[in-house]
């Protein structure tokens, strides 16, 4: 064991091996007996592929490259694929990301495009996908750009073709919804197919504050009657399903808790949820099977994959060494599939036989890059903040098998936030996460107040309250750590990306508790972002977050870290991709032009390319260099092989 300071520990762990490991495997599904999903590719240009598992075990990339199955409904996407055997071959449909096109796909042949492309706008976008081989119709989610704003927009549900007919006409697709509600959800068809079931909400609500359960009859291919059953402003309902005998599923919060019901009766009385927050469209917690049993997603925290009995409430959970699970499912006869990840292992597909009750890992399956050995090994812990309130947080100190820093020194730590702001940190391997803890610095993501994942009481403490409580928990946790010994005070930074980085950046207006920070693609104005600036999807989302602008408009000033630059004296890492339409590099832009001529150290990266969210390699490695620079020259520290940023003041 060698004695080095912290921050200069050599390490196998570098950019470009975390970069090619981000990202997981997303939106499963089965064309008959075989499952497949989408998974990214990092180094061609951050496209995601489909893949297909053949019945032999052997993986296979779908679709060359540049095809790219992802859709931007609501910008953050939703299930962009759907698919299953017809005259004893796949037929697949797909979105295809640069033009938004919904495209047919039979192996062996090109795709074709479906849907047409529209010059309003951001054009016609597509989501859920679901195959009427019976109508010969794909029904789905459509986004319909009405004009140039980005809240010039309509979305119904709607069925294309699938001979191709709509392909340059827009006329031929048939609309089964009217637009009576400013968001949809895909129908779920009942097994009989006389009914189907969506959901729906309006602004200013998110979906995670109020949806409506929405069904309707359905009669020679066209939906009637659609009625309210549950949901409402107060009452967040995020997904719904049926049982095999046609009864109602959804999860729903009214106890305050994401809870299963079933015509109106809870399951599963329990404070856990079996549910999240519906950041993309098709998103999955739990999903029935033929024998009646149910498959979920819940936990408190962090998740498991379970299989309930609605008879009888008991729940059982695969054995195995995940501790988090993706809100994607699919099931076929008695086989769950599943995406799980654990702080050992990235997200691999999980099969669980709920015949056997065997889960085993059949796709994506993780294989150690280097030594796990140089893995962190995260700590759950609950700290204090003000008045006495729980802030839950994975501490992550700094490791590595061949090194440890003399007795005297204690570590730099960085806090993370996470973004949403209401989403959650997932305890699951991160070789981000890794890259700075192999070299001896500590990570602590905080799932500060706002966080899904502890039902909707801790949800809700973020109401007119972002820029505060996120900021003080995230604080809380920092002098904590300082305070027990487990965190040098005077090398604390702070990093986080989207409403993650309004966080980090308020830090540096509102505490003096950072001795710097890294703001990734953030949101650094309110009044800007509230009037315009962002997309439709999260365009009242302030009205909740901060308060109704007309009513407080200075709350949005005094909040806004680029109205209070002068505040800031600490040294910063602004990255931001240019082609960002949720968090736009105007706000960075003006952040940095009232910042210039103050003398503060400060490097602002643009990425060409890219929008919100890294995907692309060479970006990915260029930001994580950048934020090692950024701490070693703050913090005093040398890590070998890392090209210096530059500061300018």
């Amino acid at each position: 064991m060698q004695t080095s300071p912290y921050g200069s520990w050599p390490s196998p762990i570098d950019a470009a091996l975390a970069a090619a490991h981000d990202g997981h495997p997303e939106w499963l599904g089965f064309v008959g007996d075989e499952v497949w999903w989408t998974e990214p590719r990092p180094a061609e240009g951050g496209r995601r592929t489909l893949v297909r598992r053949h019945a032999d075990g052997r993986e296979e990339p779908v679709l060359p490259a540049p095809w790219n199955v992802r859709s931007r409904v609501i910008e953050y996407g939703g299930r962009p694929w759907a698919g299953a055997v017809t005259a004893g071959a796949p037929l697949v449909v797909f979105v295809h990301f640069a033009d938004q096109r919904l495209y047919r796909y039979e192996p062996g042949s090109e795709p074709r495009p479906l849907t047409p492309v529209s010059p309003v706008g951001g054009g016609l976008r597509w989501a859920e996908p679901q195959l009427r081989l019976d109508l010969g119709e794909v029904w789905c989610v459509l986004e319909e750009f009405t004009g140039d704003g980005p809240t010039d927009v309509r979305r119904v549900l709607a069925a294309v073709p699938l001979d191709g007919s709509a392909a340059q006409d827009r006329d031929a697709v048939r609309e089964l919804t009217d637009d009576r509600h400013r968001f949809v959800t895909g129908p779920r068809l009942s097994p009989d197919g006389s009914r189907a079931a969506w959901l729906a909400w309006d602004h200013p609500r998110m979906p995670w504050d109020g949806t409506e359960l929405i069904v309707a009859d359905v009669h020679e291919g066209t939906l009637r009657e659609p009625r309210t059953v549950a949901g409402g402003p107060q009452e967040s309902i995020a997904q719904a399903d049926w049982s095999p005998d046609g009864r109602l599923l959804y999860a729903s919060d009214r106890t305050g808790w994401w809870n299963l019901y079933r015509d109106g009766e809870q399951l599963c009385p329990r404070e856990e949820e079996f549910g999240g927050a519906l950041w993309k469209l098709g998103h999955q917690w739990f999903a029935p099977l033929d024998s009646g049993l149910i498959a979920v997603v819940h936990g408190t925290g962090s998740t498991a994959l379970g299989i309930l009995d609605p008879e009888t409430g008991e729940l059982v959970d695969a054995a195995g060494p995940w501790t988090e699970f993706a809100p994607t499912l699919a099931v076929h006869g008695e086989r769950v599939v599943a995406v799980g990840a654990s702080p050992r292992t990235a997200y691999e597909v999980v099969e669980l036989d709920t015949r056997t009750g065997r889960a085993r890992v059949i796709g994506a399956e993780h294989d150690d890059p280097v030594d796990p050995v140089h893995y962190p090994e995260p700590q759950i812990r609950v700290f204090t903040g003000p008045d006495g309130r729980d802030i839950h947080a994975h501490v992550y100190p700094p490791h590595h098998p061949g090194y440890r820093a003399p007795g005297d020194e204690l570590p730099p730590y960085v806090v993370w936030a996470h973004g949403g702001p209401t989403g959650h940190a997932p305890l699951v391997l991160d070789l981000s996460i890794a890259y700075f803890t192999s070299r001896g610095i500590g990570v602590a993501e905080v799932n500060y107040g706002g966080s899904t994942g502890y039902g909707r009481e801790y949800r809700n403490r973020l109401r007119e309250q972002w820029g505060v409580v996120d900021v003080e928990d995230c604080a809380a946790v920092a002098l904590a750590l300082a305070d027990e010994g487990t965190a040098d005070r005077d090398r604390l930074a702070v990093r986080g990306g989207s409403a993650g980085g309004w966080t980090a950046a308020a830090s540096l207006t509102m505490t003096d508790v950072y001795a710097c920070a890294t703001i990734v693609y953030p949101i650094l104005d309110l009044t800007g972002w509230g009037t315009g600036e962002t997309h439709d999807f999260e365009s009242q989302y302030l009205e909740s977050l901060v308060g109704p602008l007309a009513e407080v408009p200075g709350r949005y000033v005094e909040r806004s870290p680029a109205e209070h630059a002068d505040r800031v004296t600490a040294p910063f890492l602004l990255l931001q991709g240019l082609d960002d339409v949720i968090c736009p590099p105007a706000q960075c832009e003006r952040f940095l032009e009232r910042i210039a001529g103050r003398r503060v150290p400060h490097a602002y990266l643009a990425f060409e390319g890219e929008g919100h969210g890294f995907r692309r390699a060479d970006t990915m490695i260029r930001a994580l260099e950048a934020e090692l620079s950024l701490y070693a020259q703050v913090f005093g520290l040398n890590p070998p092989g890392v090209p210096t940023l530059e500061l300018t003041k």
